[in-house]
């Protein structure tokens, strides 16, 4: 029975043309007051689910058809452009078809600080505004021929909003309108003639098939009846009981840098990337299915609305892979449809869940806020006297009831929110119905404006850490050493407006790091593995962590691949600047609260000295939504209640300084650099790259895991149902020794092995305690004295290993020509 003979025979709509549409569209009731009929395409893999290769075959199909029509000369030229949400993946699957062309779809996704190189009305849907957000604002700068994909055209006022917003601002002279059909009236299809003539362009359509709807008297009236009568309320069916806690979260090894889609454009290299790694990803995903039990098994991949592409890319390679497996694909969305279940009608089923992308608010044409308009913990969204998406119920149709063994949730990190995995939401609907819930994240692409990432910012890889900075790598920031002490210690300077030049070891000293780490990378992880889990358990199951740049990136770095390696997870992390007296980035703040919720970032560090971070970082947050428990490697100040260990150890990151850190400088704070709505600023040092060892760091350490996970286990265990309370030991310390020496600035007073290595290697040092009977721990700390010519003097009854005393009254003249510290007298 065609899927459309119920609504026609109750409703009285019709399709009359060509003999493919029956094969290519059902009918369903539509929740819209503006139109009282869906037409549900049944290649599309949007409401009913399909097999991928015939999804992806219908584009391939119609961007070769373009392509014929264009001529191989025009095609190179073009540039595809989709229509969000239902059209992403029609549009990137033309695209392909088409040839080496970039691509573009529409979205109802907006990124602040990201400005629309255009927008338009869809005039008849559900959510209307659409915004264009180019990476490259000179996508659509071109006059080559601009093809735009839908997957149905029925009016065809959308695609005349679009070409008259576009040629208003760069005229071409040849559109293609593509489509699986083409159901405009007569009227509409000389409309679009006469706009083409007008504007002086030529204007073509391609679509698999053509035909009308014929509308009855009263149509919009008796659909509103029936959907009255019809529709089940929005409870959806049972939840599975699970939370989507029963959820395999499958890590795809998603190729970093990738866009995940076309939403900031996506570029012919970036498709041959893609191509590269799908057999890779879609083996991960077989790997985790579960078995058939003697039957055929049937497998839904199931995209989250504007992310169509990437899952249906996914769904076909795994299509190729597994013979004998019925794969299918389609993906959730906001459309509203009464579901009835009868072989006459397009939507069987219906399941209903809540949104977890983040709901959108208004922003201004140049990608600002609108003062007032983001709804509490929601990023902003559609353009400035446009419409606002909420967080609106969302569908999955034609799921419930399919006897799918497995489905694979595909989205991306932006939608991996806590509404996704809550009581009620998507993966716990989906539990009721299939055996087995699987979900696979992918990196949300960021445009311009977003956070700097490995390559082009830091040695690091991209998904390892965002650094929430500014780049001033061009700028001119260091300055010899004694002449920053003076300057800050006579109060003509603060020690964030300039930059201590990069001290560079010899290669005895590098005999030693290396040998601290090899030594130390079984304590290192265990300190890791213990820190992360108990954040996990105490802070958040998925939380965001947020590092203090740069000594606390290594760290953030290494409890991140703890949590992938531990549990599966791939956790959010980004680095953030925290400055001595003027606190933490607000800009940055305001980034995080914009795309994350505050009660799930976790700020972390490399270990505490004698508190003064840990204060810094409580005074900042306070009247702030954030957590100020600061979460460390070592905390052998007694400073902080999250910690991996109380021990004043040595972290080899902490010898080196940015060739253990990325590559990236300490962070900067000056007036004429930063604006006060501007990100802190950092460097990267490229010409260092021969030195860099920050990923061996990284790999060294996470090689040691698997052998300390039962340690970590009795560790976190003992964490549990330790007292942690911070006791300030540390601080009492460094105030007796403050006093002791005659110092009395506990600011010149670095307690710990960290911190002392720091004064060795950016201040001028006076001398250096060290606990009696200090081992191989101090051997840098003595080579580094020894070098610099500072005293180092063994004491009794030290809180820590060693602590580093900065020349409290110092003068470039105290240190005579070589430039070393004053000896003790």
């Amino acid at each position: 029975m065609w899927s459309g003979q119920w609504v026609t025979e109750r409703l009285g709509v019709r399709l009359e043309g060509d003999a493919e549409l029956p094969g290519l569209l059902g009918l369903a009731l539509r929740r819209n007051p503006k139109r009282a009929h869906l037409l549900v395409s049944r290649v599309l893999g949007k409401h009913v689910p399909q097999r991928p290769s015939v999804v992806y075959g219908v584009g391939l199909d119609l961007g070769r058809r373009v392509r014929a029509l264009l001529g191989e000369e025009r095609a190179a030229r073009a540039v595809v452009l989709g229509y969000a949400e239902t059209a992403t993946g029609l549009g990137h699957s033309v695209a392909d078809g088409l040839g080496p062309v970039p691509y573009l779809h529409s979205t109802r996704r907006p990124v602040r600080g990201v400005a629309p190189a255009g927008g338009f009305e869809e005039e008849h849907s559900h959510a209307t505004s659409h915004l264009l957000l180019p990476e490259d604002p000179r996508f659509l700068a071109g006059d080559g021929p601009l093809v735009l994909v839908d997957d149905e055209l029925s009016t065809g006022r959308t695609i005349r909003n679009t070409i008259a917003a576009l040629h208003g601002r760069r005229p071409r002279a040849r559109y293609v309108v593509v489509a699986l059909v083409d159901l405009r009236p007569a009227e509409e299809r000389a409309a679009l003639d006469a706009f083409a003539a007008e504007i002086g362009a030529r204007v073509d359509v391609v679509a698999l098939a053509s035909g009308t709807v014929s509308l009855p008297e009263g149509v919009l009236r008796r659909g509103q009846e029936l959907v009255a009568e019809w529709e089940v309320p929005a409870g959806g069916a049972p939840t599975g009981g699970s939370a989507g806690a029963g959820a395999v979260r499958i890590g795809l090894g998603w190729p970093a840098g990738l866009p995940d889609g076309g939403r900031h454009g996506f570029t012919p290299a970036h498709r041959d990337r893609l191509e590269a790694a799908l057999p890779r990803m879609a083996g991960r995903i077989a790997e985790a299915l579960p078995e058939g039990g003697g039957a055929p098994r049937r497998v839904l991949v199931l995209g989250t609305e504007e992310l169509m592409y990437a899952p249906l890319r996914l769904a076909g390679a795994l299509e190729e892979r597994l013979a004998g497996t019925e794969v299918l694909f389609s993906t959730t969305t906001r459309s509203p449809v009464v579901a009835v279940d009868d072989p006459g009608y397009a939507i069987r089923t219906r399941i209903v869940f809540p949104a977890h992308d983040v709901p959108a608010a208004p922003v201004a044409p140049d990608g600002s806020a609108v003062p007032g308009a983001s709804p509490a913990g929601a990023s902003p969204g559609a353009p400035a006297g446009g419409s606002t998406d909420g967080p609106a119920d969302r569908y999955a149709y034609n799921v419930a009831g399919a006897g799918f063994d497995a489905v694979v949730v595909v989205t991306d990190s932006t939608g991996d929110t806590p509404a996704l995995h809550a009581p009620g939401g998507l993966l716990d609907r989906l539990a009721a119905h299939t055996r087995k819930v699987l979900l696979a994240v992918i990196p949300s692409h960021r445009a311009a404006g977003e956070p700097l990432r490995g390559p082009s910012f830091s040695s690091y890889a991209p998904e390892d850490v965002g650094w929430l900075l500014q780049d001033l790598s061009a700028v001119a920031l260091e300055a010899p050493i004694e002449e920053r002490e003076e300057a800050i210690q006579n109060g003509g300077a603060h020690y964030a407006e300039s930059l201590p030049v990069e001290y560079q070891p010899s290669e005895r000293y590098q005999a030693l790091y290396a040998a601290a780490l090899e030594s130390s990378a079984g304590r290192l992880a265990r300190a890791v593995g213990a820190v992360t889990e108990t954040v996990l358990a105490e802070r958040s199951p998925r939380p965001v962590l947020v590092s203090l740049a740069r000594a606390g990136t290594p760290v953030g770095v290494l409890m991140r691949r703890w949590a992938r390696h531990a549990h599966g997870l791939d956790l959010p992390h980004y680095a953030v600047s925290i400055v001595r007296g003027r606190g933490i980035d607000t800009a940055a703040l305001r980034w995080l609260a914009d795309h994350h919720d505050p009660s799930d970032v976790v700020f972390a560090d490399g270990w505490t000295g004698k508190g003064a971070v840990t204060r810094e970082l409580e005074q900042a947050l306070r009247g702030t939504e954030f957590d100020p428990r600061l979460a460390v490697l070592a905390d052998p100040g007694h400073c902080v209640e999250t910690y991996g260990t109380r021990d004043d150890f040595l972290i080899p990151s902490a010898c080196l300084n940015s060739t253990v850190s990325g590559l990236i400088s300490r962070t900067v704070l000056r007036a004429d650099l930063v604006g006060p709505g501007d990100f802190h600023g950092a460097k990267f040092y490229r010409e260092l790259a021969d030195a860099d060892v920050s990923r061996a760091f990284l790999d060294t350490v996470a090689a040691r895991f698997a052998d300390v996970e039962d340690d970590v286990a009795r560790d976190a265990k003992e964490l549990a149902g330790a007292d942690r309370a911070p006791t300030w030991r540390g601080w009492a310390a460094v105030e007796r020794i403050s006093e002791e020496y005659g110092i009395h600035d506990v600011n010149l007073v670095k307690p710990g092995v960290g911190e002392t290595t720091r004064v060795l290697l950016r201040r001028v040092p006076w001398r250096i305690l060290a606990e009696r009977g200090a081992g191989a721990d101090l051997d840098h700390v003595r080579l580094l004295a020894a070098q610099r010519g500072v005293p180092v003097e063994e004491v009794e009854g030290l809180p820590y290993s060693c602590v580093g005393l900065i020349h409290p009254r110092y003068t470039r003249g105290a240190t005579g020509t070589d430039g070393r510290a004053v000896r003790s007298s």
